[in-house]
């Protein structure tokens, strides 16, 4: 059965997913990159980036987990692009370059329609209008049996959340305070919602957190 499963989202000691600001230079806002410090020294992200080298261990293997048994992926349109509205620059094509790290199709949720943009590395972005029902449907379908991975942002994680529709999570709680930006479960409910927390491990860089929905 093909599950929905969020990985490795970051989140502050205070609970932020992101800071406010976000840019063009701040693509998670402003302080937002300090809750992501636990990957960057990773032997997965190296390998990611085209580097050799990186650290192993916990951090190294959580980062890794995430992209396992993968067939497609869900995007807020927050975490492909930071314009709001109509979509007037069809130059832009995300974040990560000609060859994004997804490799599998990417449903984004967006209000304003765009045609599809085939990317290098197996990454096929779609524009999803229809809500976060039909982008899961759609998705499920283009995952051919594999998972689906929920990528973020926080407001597309807290829909899919209420919706009870996620069904593991990996949450990686960084020792650092942002204090103002999108707060993850503010609202949420998530013991009412059938979720539990089924493992936790500390490393000096991050808490991790396993979340998983009750049958």
């Amino acid at each position: 059965m093909t599950l929905l499963r969020v990985h490795g989202f970051s989140i502050s000691l205070d609970g932020f997913g992101a800071g406010l600001g976000q840019d063009r230079a701040n693509p998670l806002g402003v302080g937002g990159m300090a809750i992501h410090q636990w990957i960057f020294p990773t032997r997965a992200f190296h390998q990611m980036t085209g580097r050799d080298g990186g650290t192993t261990g916990i951090d190294d293997d959580f980062f890794a987990r995430g992209f396992e048994n993968i067939g497609a992926s869900i995007l807020g349109r927050n975490m492909f692009s930071p314009t709001r509205g109509d979509w007037t620059d069809d130059t832009w094509k995300g974040w990560w370059g000609a060859n994004p790290p997804f490799h599998t199709p990417v449903f984004i949720l967006t209000h304003h329609p765009r045609p599809s943009i085939e990317m290098e590395g197996g990454t096929t972005f779609h524009f999803v209008t229809e809500g976060i029902h039909v982008a899961l449907e759609r998705a499920t379908v283009a995952a051919k049996g594999l998972d689906v991975r929920l990528s973020g942002g926080v407001a597309t994680v807290r829909q899919y959340l209420s919706a009870r529709l996620v069904d593991t999570m990996h949450l990686a709680i960084s020792p650092v305070l942002l204090g103002s930006g999108e707060h993850l479960f503010t609202g949420i409910d998530l013991v009412k919602l059938g979720y539990q927390c089924e493992r936790h491990v500390a490393t000096p860089s991050a808490t991790h957190m396993i979340i998983a929905k009750r049958s």
